[in-house]
């Protein structure tokens, strides 16, 4: 499939994919896109502990980067599993340049480092950040046990991957987050929602984005306290 590379709104570029009249981020900025969702919307959720993330979707490695850089100053460790099936090619993400389009000391360095790093084995980019990329499909991708804190669902549009916005799929996620997870995407349809609450998670919708009305962050309830 063609994919090419086009500006957004905010100057930071993403990539497009015109057979299916899809983009990797939004049009109205990649970069604004990325920290309202994941950064703003999910990690800051979370301060002074070790964290594990997945994000499925790994695509650019826009949110790893953002997420790298954010990661100190809420005193966080991560351990970060990124899933991706069909990664960018190194003449893509040099094209793209996010780590000298996001305004971060060391960006650069960073953004070589995790696109260049070994798939399937974890991958120390600094201390209390260790990346491990998966190629593997969410649906082939088991947790052995509810491993995580928070998720980034950063997959393409349910318009033309609607596969990955089931019941089947969301209950894969909901098993993988831990009591009192989180998980956040950039979508607010209401078949995704109920989607979700079917499984079990709760779910709010949140101002979206530039370019989008809203956003939805869902919840894994805490384990009920034992009755007196």
């Amino acid at each position: 499939m063609e994919r090419k590379i086009v500006r957004t709104a905010d100057g930071s570029k993403t990539i497009q994919l015109p057979e299916w009249n899809e983009q990797y981020h939004s049009l109205h900025g990649a970069v604004q896109e990325a920290y309202h969702v994941f950064i703003e919307s999910g990690l800051r959720q979370f301060s002074d502990r070790e964290l594990s993330i997945l994000e499925v979707g790994f695509g650019t490695g826009l949110n790893a980067l953002i997420t790298l850089a954010e990661a100190p100053s809420l005193h966080l460790k991560l351990h970060y599993t990124a899933l991706e099936t069909a990664p960018v090619t190194e003449a893509e993400w040099r094209e793209l340049d996010y780590g000298s389009t996001v305004d971060i000391s060391g960006a650069a360095l960073w953004y070589e480092q995790l696109h260049g790093c070994p798939w399937e084995q974890p991958f120390t980019l600094r201390d209390g950040f260790i990346l491990t990329k998966r190629k593997t499909d969410l649906r082939q991708f088991v947790a052995s046990s509810p491993a995580y804190d928070l998720i980034y669902f950063d997959a393409f549009g349910a318009r033309v991957q609607p596969d990955l916005w089931t019941e089947d799929i969301f209950s894969r996620m909901f098993s993988a987050l831990r009591p009192g997870g989180i998980l956040v995407t950039y979508s607010a349809k209401g078949s995704v929602r109920r989607a979700m609450e079917a499984v079990g998670f709760r779910t709010e919708r949140l101002p979206g984005p530039p370019g989008k009305r809203e956003m939805l962050r869902a919840s894994k309830p805490k384990k009920a306290s034992a009755s007196a």
